[in-house]
């Protein structure tokens, strides 16, 4: 490869990733903090918490469901636009919460939030795999976990905020805080403009030779089975961050003070301080990790070490001390979904529409969502110890399904693309012009 095809300079990607981070960082209060306001908004209207609640399950359905969308639009005028127009609906939705006095205003705040959050989200991934194609797990690892750990810099100075001038100023300036660092942020982010260099020591993972775009991505069956398994790992890990208050007091553990390393307090508000952490960083590690080792072998990793951490709770869970460290454990090995299947992706179809084909397979994660309530009324008949049973069921046979199934799948259509990239055009790569 001739040099002047060579010429993104070597701080170019890293900028770039850092200043996804440092987005993703902004709207990780948008799903991480809502839990500081629900209490202090149920005081002030008495609209009943289900009723609140509605409005986080409406933002995660918006959130999810729309990145393709916005991530179609990154991919074709580039992520400044997208990410410019989501840092204004943050700010906006955030805005309309201080002043919703009604639960119609509320919802439609949480319509806001969903779509600026998904722009954010959706342009940031896809930009980072554009930039990382030979470390695509670290790349979607790092930004990830902007969005899994960003909450824990400012979950205090809201809580603090709320508790010296009421919800409203504290949904009011920090929704304005927000959207004015993603927009700042925003005028720095572009794609690559020329393709990027392999580091000196290239790592043999297996990578599409042709860009297939969305309409294409949707046929294979390599896609809907990646779908699949998202789906079945992310609703036990769904079901267990929306349900670790009620777990814990149903297994009488709620409030019985546990010390480790070092740290002393009562064992659920322990466990939700190390989720968030080993959650954070997870998912950079295991995407660095399926950089190295593959990754179909580094989902059978994670997702197996998942079932192990559920099977513990279902014998030991009563346990406060084992119920802190299974749900640590638990949560360090499953944020890393957000950075496997997205690298995983781009791995399989290619960088050209990176931004859409992720998009497209993180909806899974809204569609997951949707099966959280089932686990309430799995544990009102049968108690948690089913819904456990069932979780270990679903991440041990995606962990099964990574390594018997995805990975022959995935060589023999990446071997493929590699024959189809030869026949394509003259001159052997096959065009994406859009």
């Amino acid at each position: 490869m001739d040099a002047s095809k060579t010429t993104t300079r070597p701080w170019e990607p890293w900028f770039q990733l850092g200043c996804g981070i440092v987005c993703m960082a902004m709207i990780a209060n948008l799903q991480y903090g809502w839990t500081l306001f629900v209490d202090p908004i149920d005081q002030a209207h008495g609209w009943g918490r289900a009723a609140i609640q509605t409005a986080f399950t409406i933002f995660v359905l918006t959130e999810t469901w729309l990145v393709p969308v916005e991530a179609w639009f990154v991919d074709r005028y580039g992520p400044r636009l997208v990410l410019s127009f989501g840092a204004v609906m943050i700010a906006l939705a955030w805005v309309i919460n201080s002043y919703a006095g009604s639960l119609t205003l509320l919802y439609a705040g949480a319509v806001f939030g969903g779509i600026g959050a998904g722009s954010v989200y959706g342009t940031c991934v896809g930009n980072a795999l554009k930039w990382f194609p030979y470390r695509r797990g670290l790349a979607a690892g790092a930004t990830a976990a902007g969005f899994g750990a960003g909450a824990a810099l400012t979950v205090v100075p809201i809580a603090n905020t709320i508790a010296a001038h009421g919800y409203q100023t504290a949904f009011f300036w920090f929704g304005l805080g927000q959207g004015l660092i993603v927009l700042i942020a925003a005028q720095f982010l572009y794609p690559p403009k020329f393709k990027v260099a392999a580091p000196k020591k290239a790592l043999s993972l297996p990578q599409s030779k042709v860009d297939y775009p969305p309409s294409q991505t949707l046929t294979k069956p390599v896609f809907w089975l990646l779908y699949l398994m998202f789906v079945m790992v992310a609703s036990g890990g769904l079901m267990a961050a929306a349900q670790i208050g009620p777990i814990a007091h149903d297994l009488g553990v709620a409030d019985t003070p546990v010390s480790i390393f070092g740290l002393s307090a009562a064992a659920l508000t322990l466990a939700i301080s190390l989720d968030r952490i080993f959650d954070g960083f997870g998912r950079p590690i295991f995407g660095y990790v399926s950089d190295r080792i593959g990754r179909e072998n580094t989902m059978f990793i994670a997702f197996g070490t998942a079932a192990v951490m559920l099977l513990v709770m279902v014998y030991h869970g009563s346990n406060p001390l084992v119920f802190v460290l299974a749900t640590a454990g638990f949560f360090g090995v499953f944020g890393e979904i957000y950075s496997l299947f997205p690298a995983t992706c781009g791995d399989t179809f290619g960088s050209a529409f990176a931004a859409t084909n992720a998009g497209m397979l993180y909806t899974a994660k809204g569609t997951a969502a949707l099966l959280v309530p089932i686990a309430s009324v799995v544990a009102s008949l049968y108690g948690w110890y089913a819904v456990f049973a069932i979780a270990v069921g679903l991440n041990a046979g995606a962990a099964l399904l990574a390594l018997l199934v995805l990975k022959p799948m995935r060589a023999r259509f990446i071997a493929r693309s590699a024959v189809e990239a030869q026949s394509a055009v003259p001159g052997g790569r096959e065009s994406h012009a859009h």
